[in-house]
């Protein structure tokens, strides 16, 4: 499916058409490099390559600096493979064409994001799976108000059970929303806005699919 790769900027609002505050999220998206096209004749399937974002040469692999520069590009720091490009969009299907977000979506449009959410580390029941905790500290009880409580089995099956939610890492993970609305396309600053939150901290990297 078409995309583009973005970098989230943070959350405002704005009014939409009938006046009413809409929380949005603010995007760069792009500008992109195509820095491969895969036909179905070669590879097997159709698909673009995109890259976004400067990356020193000297923190590149050498071979991604002979894979951009057979794009006439500078290193990047995000390469992403879009498949299933329509016809519409043949003009972009091009080794070193830059691509812009206004190539891509059109306000109104329902589109998914991906990104990494942000990490927690090693968290509790109560904060990681929304426990309760014991309770009150009646009956000698202290110190217990953030424990997960009872777990085990006695006689069967005298183990904690796989999968049973207990503390661990938490966040750190690919998460994908899906019918998210443009809202707005700015394309002097290569900005859009989309409803509601986007997974992952300022700064990072988000993918956009139509």
């Amino acid at each position: 499916m078409p995309g583009i790769i973005g970098k989230k900027i943070g959350m405002t609002s704005i009014y939409g058409a009938d006046g009413q505050n809409l929380a949005v999220t603010v995007i760069e998206a792009g500008p992109c490099v195509v820095t491969q096209v895969k036909s179905q004749e070669t590879d097997g399937y159709k698909a673009l390559q995109l890259a976004f974002g400067e990356k020193k040469e000297k923190n590149t692999p050498n071979a991604m600096v002979g894979h951009f520069k057979k794009a006439n590009t500078t290193p990047k720091r995000s390469v992403v493979e879009f498949r299933d490009f329509g016809d519409e969009f043949a003009a972009i299907a091009e080794l070193g064409k830059e691509v812009r977000v206004q190539d891509i979506f059109v306000e109104g449009d329902f589109i998914d994001a991906v990104g990494t959410s942000k990490g927690k580390g090693f968290q509790g029941v109560v904060k990681r799976h929304g426990f309760n905790g014991v309770g009150g500290q009646t009956h000698g009880q202290h110190n217990r108000l953030r424990a997960p409580g009872s777990m085990g089995n006695a006689s069967f099956a005298s183990r904690v059970i796989k999968g049973k939610r207990l503390p661990g890492r938490m966040g750190s993970d690919r998460v994908k929303l899906t019918n998210l609305q443009v809202v707005k396309i700015m394309p002097e600053q290569n900005l859009i806005l989309i409803s509601g939150s986007v997974p992952g901290p300022k700064n990072s990297t988000v993918i956009l699919q139509k």
